[in-house]
């Protein structure tokens, strides 16, 4: 596939996930032994508060979360522009501050190499480095 029918596949599960998967989703997301964590921002224009349903991998001082979708997306321009957010993952919340989009080659370095190998094999090549906040 070229790369605009390969992004325009991409536009229409982006959409399918941000208007059901995501819904059902934050019934599960952030607790105790499930994968997917939730991740709370504020509106950059609005100020209104949102969640969103991530996979936001522990590391040593925060979360590496992949951006599937790049990094146009709301959840992640609003969490850049706040400079902060919030995370819940595996049952506890966490406030975190200093958000940096990274690269895969940066991102490997904090993941384990299971993340690593499952991630490429995505093609996800941007994410987003939090880190807890003092």
């Amino acid at each position: 596939m070229r790369d605009t029918a390969m992004d325009s596949v991409r536009d229409l599960v982006r959409t399918f996930n941000k208007y059901v998967l995501n819904p059902a989703m934050l019934q599960l997301a952030g607790r105790k032994h499930w994968y997917a964590s939730v991740i709370r921002h504020t509106g950059r224009k609005s100020g209104k508060s949102y969640v969103t349903p991530v996979v936001a991998d522990p590391v040593s001082d925060g979360f590496v979360v992949p951006l599937p979708y790049g990094t146009g997306v709301d959840w992640v321009r609003n969490v850049l522009a706040a400079g902060r957010a919030t995370i819940t993952s595996a049952g506890s919340t966490y406030d975190v501050v200093a958000p940096e989009i990274i690269d895969a080659t940066s991102a490997a370095a904090l993941l384990s190499p299971r993340r690593r190998r499952g991630f490429r094999r995505l093609g996800i090549d941007k994410f987003l480095r939090v880190t807890l906040a003092k």
